[in-house]
């Protein structure tokens, strides 16, 4: 079983606690601190969008920048987030029709609210996931593959995927499964998301692994939105990639190589930030990080709980939970 990471304290009485299991690296890639069984296979869910869209580079993708993070990321549903998705889909002679995602509304509560108040619902191409579908369909058109057909196992798109998850992960897939927004799950263990994290930041200028990082950290609202933790979180510590993924996931790294990831048992996404930060100190990321925010950082290490129109306890990470 793994060990308890986190506690929900309310009124001075602990009400839940969350178990987990959590990996770091060193800059030459040893592990130095762990928690639980990071080996163990775990879905990274969209902790994989990295990994994918490198694949899609490499099958013949053309984009960077803004459009490339949007591509590797879960946005929030935000306008610009809709526009960029749908440039992505009209360079490769699609429309929104094309994206074989689910129907969802914005993650973003206010520009949800825009939409309600618009007289809008859900769409796909709101969906957190839609940018990685834009750009799996461009992929396909780029490398003559079939359209229709994107999201099968067997597709020539998702069998490069796989490829490279593994080749990132240093290890091979354990199990197949279909993520929320239909797309092909390939289950890794954790200390392999944080080997393929580490993978990235550390590739050589101008390689595709590189570009996908440096586009997600250039343009870190794309790859979530304007009022994300993610976005919190690279904003606060310069340099560093962040991707979160559904059922309590993180995944991390930093310039020098220093990586991690987080898994929460329960799946349970109030209580991977506050390990993540943990798991960032416990790495000394206040060493060798220029301009980090320790204020920003401090405020994402606990999660408010509140009683009434106050604050009444916290979820935080156990004090000795990296020690």
């Amino acid at each position: 079983m793994n060990p308890v990471l986190v506690e929900v304290e309310r009124s001075g009485f602990v009400e839940s606690r969350h178990r987990g299991a959590a990996v770091g690296v060193a800059a030459d890639g040893t592990v130095v601190v762990r928690a639980g069984e990071p080996e163990a296979p775990i879905f990274p869910r969209s902790a994989n969008k990295p990994m994918q869209a490198v694949a899609m580079l490499r099958a013949g993708l053309d984009l960077d920048g803004e459009l490339l993070a949007l591509a590797a990321g879960s946005h929030s549903g935000e306008d610009f987030h809709v526009e960029g998705v749908e440039k992505i889909l009209a360079g490769a002679g699609l429309v929104a029709d094309d994206l074989r995602c689910p129907a969802a509304w914005p993650l973003d509560p206010e520009t949800q609210q825009d939409v309600a108040r618009s007289g809008g619902g859900a769409s796909r191409v709101r969906m957190n996931c839609s940018g990685k579908h834009a750009a799996m369909l461009a992929t396909c058109v780029a490398a003559g593959w079939p359209t229709a057909s994107y999201l099968d196992v067997d597709h020539p798109l998702q069998v490069a995927v796989r490829e490279i998850v593994e080749e990132l992960a240093g290890e091979p897939v354990a199990a197949v499964g279909v993520d929320g927004c239909g797309a092909p799950l390939f289950a890794v263990s954790a200390a392999g998301v944080a080997r393929a994290f580490r993978a990235l930041v550390l590739a050589g200028p101008g390689t595709r692994e590189r570009r996908v990082a440096d586009a997600m950290r250039t343009h870190p609202q794309w790859t979530s939105g304007t009022r994300r933790e993610e976005r919190r979180l690279m904003d606060a510590v310069p340099g560093l990639l962040v991707k979160c993924g559904a059922e309590g996931v993180d995944a991390f790294a930093l310039p020098d190589g220093r990586a991690g990831a987080v898994k929460i048992d329960d799946g349970a996404m109030r209580a991977r930030t506050p390990v993540t930060v943990a798991l960032l100190r416990a790495l000394d990321v206040d060493q060798g990080v220029p301009d980090l925010d320790a204020a920003a950082l401090d405020e994402l290490s606990t999660v408010e709980v509140r009683g009434g129109d106050g604050v009444v306890g916290a979820i935080r990470p156990l004090p000795d939970v990296f020690t």
